[in-house]
C-alpha cells in the first residue's frame, strides 16, 4: 500500500525529471542533427569507394 501511495506523489521531483528529460532529449536531438550534417558533409567522398 506504501507504494501506491508513493507512485501518486510525484509533485516536484515529477516536474524535475520531466525537465531532465526534456532537457537530455534536446540536447541529444541536437548532437544527432550535427552527426547527420557532418556525415553528409564527409558522406560524398565516402561513399565513392564501391570497391
Amino acid at each position: 500500500m506504501a507504494e501506491k501511495n508513493a507512485q501518486k506523489n510525484h509533485g516536484k521531483s515529477g516536474n524535475a525529471r520531466e525537465e531532465r528529460l526534456k532537457a537530455a532529449l534536446k540536447a541529444n536531438m541536437a548532437r544527432r542533427k550535427a552527426q547527420a550534417k557532418a556525415r553528409a558533409a564527409s558522406g560524398n567522398k565516402a561513399d565513392k569507394d564501391e570497391g
